[in-house]
């Protein structure tokens, strides 16, 4: 949205493809952003006000099924409801997907019922303003798990998602607010809190009483009244440590959309080690790819939190301008 209504504004015609019911991403998923808590929907909102734009056509609920590239260097893109355009340049911002925590079977996501993902119960505050465990009561001890599916060899996801330590730290601090006695534990690798104000977010954190504990979860297990029994090795001590939660919270990573090799290789972009979207140059080309016309922006190429992601779309803008005028 950032991208086309920037694009639009220099005069470009743009047809913005939104393969969902409703646009604004995972984004529109959150209750509060970090590191200030703002409401995620006055993002959304400002966004939609922007793309309303007689430069701009949406499109909803649309995949595209195949591009090809024409005669004249243009391109052909054909999509599931039988429509097609024909474009001078494409721009690929299709995201992410969260990382599927039934994945880290040991942790016990989709086998019991107080074990959910950031995600989750970024949606129960969205919904709710409040926690509650499976049960419908007030969670007294809450686990936090940083780390799910990022920096991972089993699951081949060896980079840092950036955006799931500052979310476990905000969500801590958030359930501390709605309920001051609810002991929160937050275990951790180590904590990465890389951008502006992110610190200030783990001292407020630590002052409201919630605890850090060095150590990565090998095993969980439900008690008959419905807890999560967990083991944690805890680093900093070098002890084993076993701790029983009313709810386990999982700070699902990032991982590549679903659709993004299909989408690189029927266009011939190149994937990165990560099997993100490759870019051309990762410190002077970042928005662009091996192909010529074609742009990319945003988590498509790499975890990135909303302030990157809005740079990177007015960087891709530009890159996309200075490619009409050659």
């Amino acid at each position: 949205m950032e991208a086309s209504w920037r694009l639009a504004s220099l005069g470009y015609k743009v047809t913005l493809i939104e393969k969902k019911e409703t646009i604004g991403g995972h984004v529109a998923n959150w209750d509060r952003l970090f590191p200030n808590r703002r409401p995620a929907s006055e993002v959304i909102d400002h966004l939609i006000e922007k793309i309303k734009n007689d430069n701009i056509t949406l499109m909803l609920e649309t995949n595209i099924v195949n591009i090809e590239r024409t005669r004249d260097e243009r391109f052909f893109i054909q999509f599931s409801n039988n429509r097609n355009i024909t474009s001078d340049a494409i721009l690929f911002t299709i995201g992410f997907n969260l990382f599927n925590a039934r994945r880290k079977e040991e942790y016990g996501y989709g086998i019991y019922d107080n074990v959910i993902t950031s995600a989750e119960l970024e949606k129960m505050l969205r919904e709710k303003g409040d926690i509650v465990n499976a049960s419908g009561e007030t969670p007294k001890k809450v686990g936090i798990v940083h780390c799910v599916g990022s920096r991972d060899e089993k699951c081949g996801n060896m980079y840092c998602s950036k955006v799931c330590c500052v979310t476990g730290v905000k969500q801590a601090i958030e359930i501390k607010e709605l309920h001051p006695d609810t002991q929160v534990l937050n275990f951790y690798m180590d904590l990465r809190m890389f951008s502006r104000n992110f610190e200030q977010l783990y001292l407020e954190a630590q002052k409201n009483g919630v605890r850090f504990v060095r150590g990565r979860l090998s095993e969980s297990s439900e008690t008959k009244e419905g807890a999560v029994n967990i083991k944690v090795e805890d680093t900093l001590n070098s002890k084993p440590l076993k701790v029983t939660v009313d709810m386990l919270v999982l700070m699902v990573g990032y991982e590549p959309a679903t659709d993004t090799a299909t989408l690189a290789n029927n266009i011939g972009i190149d994937l990165n080690r990560d099997r993100f979207l490759g870019i051309k140059d990762e410190h002077i080309a970042e928005n662009l790819t091996n192909q010529k016309g074609v742009f990319v922006a945003g988590a498509c190429t790499g975890p990135k939190s909303i302030n990157e992601t809005m740079a990177d779309a007015r960087s891709a803008v530009f890159e996309i301008h200075e490619f009409f005028k050659d």
